[in-house]
């Protein structure tokens, strides 16, 4: 997997952005190569806002379905507490990237607070969905497709 350097320009960006919003709670999902980095801010306003890869939620997920599955967690976790979430994703396709989303929010949301662990538990959006693509194998087409054997 190809690791993206980060120039000093978008080090800084990042630093002056942390610094503006204050703390925030972090944690990492995954879901086959798809790797979410997510920073969950708490909010002053009174809007849940997603920021993916620098675009609105909206923007980055154009089916609904796809949006309301990263959004999920912070639904159950109720009206209440509202938050600000940057997130940073990387590989996969958008159902892995939504996915990994949904577990990087889990996991932010039970270092915020420890009691929502239980209902997002049983939920299972804290089981990290570990089946990944099986390798190719020498002599196979695919996988496991062996090549059409002929008796004569």
């Amino acid at each position: 997997m190809a690791t993206k350097k980060v120039t000093k320009k978008e080090e800084a960006t990042e630093k002056k952005e942390t610094a503006e919003k204050g703390k925030y709670f972090y944690a990492v999902g995954r879901r086959k190569t798809a790797v979410a980095k997510i920073k969950l801010y708490e909010s002053k306003g009174s809007q849940n806002t997603i920021v993916i890869n620098e675009r609105a939620l909206e923007k980055y997920f154009p089916l609904d379905r796809l949006s309301e599955v990263a959004k999920s967690p912070l639904a159950l976790a109720g009206e209440g507490s509202k938050f600000e979430a940057v997130i940073r994703v990387l590989g996969g396709g958008v159902n892995a990237q939504a996915e990994a989303i949904r577990l990087g929010i889990s996991r932010a949301l039970v270092v915020f607070d420890e009691t929502l662990k239980k209902s997002l538990k049983d939920k299972k959006f804290l089981t990290r969905d570990s089946r990944e693509v099986e390798r190719k194998k020498a002599g196979l087409k695919k996988a496991r497709k062996s090549p059409q054997w002929a008796k004569r």
